[in-house]
């Protein structure tokens, strides 16, 4: 048995890391615990105690926090699978770990309780005889996500029936590697190029009259492409998603809307997220240097030209929002006004460029309750219970 673990440097994963365990990430067409049941077999999965509850709630399928199972595979989430690493996990034997610069990819133990301290955070497993690794696709930052997402689209694709099984209407033009599955619709005027790369329109999926979608592209499950969309290469929206405007190289957890024109280029969207018409986020500097982002109470050089907006769950952004490079915004915060509101934006604020308050607890689990009702999702309790543990670990981001 394979189980997928985070380790401490899940906080590198801001926002999306404090609603999400790291194992639910989105990068190229599935999350990667889906990646690992493709490729290996279904896995058990850790988390952090405070995620445990809504974790097993959204997954009752999988083994989720069970530290009594027997030798067992213990795989770092942070590691994106390809034919060589699950090759190596299958000669793994107990007592054995892999690594990689230092940094622990995966062990294989008997009893794996005492290697997660009590937030249920993997420790390390300094008891196993290293073996070294070299090559494997470990990622530390969401922008890191972004940047493999082209490359993790085609890598997917291959999962999938090929050929055209839903309903494309006259006028549209397909061409290419286009997957279209069972119930999406592709209205008149669409263009899905899928001549540099595979585009994978999902079940139940609208394309909207004259959008145009470039590959290697994935459209999730229900979601809706909009009038005159603009999808360029290297895009994942997941479910339930509504798209307007122009998309490039973003990644969007799903059920998050932007409907309206304004551009999103290199960025990682999440959960619950609106942004309001006419927001734009830019993902290149004027002088064409590195961008730095904010993240776990430092700068990061990331060292690449592009990077975009990183927004957390339940975020939303009023019409006109403009976004500077590498922008980082929390959970459940609102961003309104002229002007570029901070590079970084705790998690409960409310504001803009002129300033920020607090956005009050019960006023954000309102507001969320009413949201994930549209979309007929209940905010259960223990919902509830992780977005108070979230607004008490994220307290001292606004000192406002």
């Amino acid at each position: 048995m394979i189980a997928l673990f985070e380790d401490d440097r899940w906080r590198k994963l801001y926002p999306l890391s404090l609603s999400h365990p790291v194992w639910e990430l989105r990068v190229g067409i599935f999350k990667i615990f889906e990646k690992y049941e493709k490729m290996v077999e279904k896995p058990a999965l850790f988390t952090r105690k405070y995620l445990e509850d809504v974790a097993k709630e959204r997954y009752p399928e999988y083994k989720i926090n069970d530290y009594k199972v027997e030798d067992v595979v213990l795989v770092n989430s942070r590691v994106i699978p390809d034919d060589r690493f699950v090759k190596e996990l299958k000669t793994l034997k107990t007592g054995e770990k892999i690594v990689q610069d230092g940094e622990t990819l995966a062990c294989r133990v008997k009893f794996p309780d005492r290697y997660f301290n009590q937030e249920g955070v993997f420790t390390g497993c300094d008891d196993s005889t290293p073996r070294e690794f070299q090559g494997a696709k470990i990622f530390t930052y969401l922008y890191q996500l972004v940047h493999m997402n082209h490359a993790e689209i085609v890598k997917d694709s291959k999962f999938f029936k090929g050929g055209v099984r839903g309903r494309v209407y006259e006028g549209a033009h397909i061409l290419g590697d286009v997957i279209i599955e069972e119930g999406a619709t592709v209205y008149p005027g669409v263009v899905i190029d899928g001549l540099e790369g595979p585009v994978v329109i999902a079940k139940d999926a609208v394309i909207m009259p004259n959008a145009t979608i470039l590959g290697p592209s994935y459209i999730g499950e229900k979601s809706r492409i909009k009038v005159g969309a603009k999808i360029y290469e290297g895009t994942s929206i997941g479910p339930v998603c509504k798209i307007g405007g122009e998309v490039e190289e973003t990644i969007i957890q799903g059920y998050s809307n932007k409907q309206h024109d304004g551009f999103l280029g290199h960025a990682y969207i999440g959960e619950w997220v609106n942004l309001g018409a006419d927001t734009n986020n830019s993902d290149l500097k004027n002088n064409y240097s590195s961008v730095k982002i904010f993240i776990d109470g430092e700068w990061i050089n990331t060292g690449e030209m592009f990077v975009g907006l990183m927004m957390g769950d339940h975020s939303k952004s009023g019409i006109n929002t403009m976004f500077n490079t590498g922008s980082v915004v929390g959970f459940s915060s609102n961003i309104y006004g002229g002007d570029f509101p901070p590079k970084f934006i705790p998690s409960f604020a409310w504001g803009g460029s002129e300033g920020f308050v607090t956005y009050k607890f019960d006023k954000a689990v309102e507001t969320a309750r009413r949201v994930m009702g549209r979309r007929k999702v209940k905010l259960t309790e223990a919902y509830r219970r992780m977005m108070e543990k979230i607004y008490e670990i994220t307290s001292d981001e606004r000192d406002f």
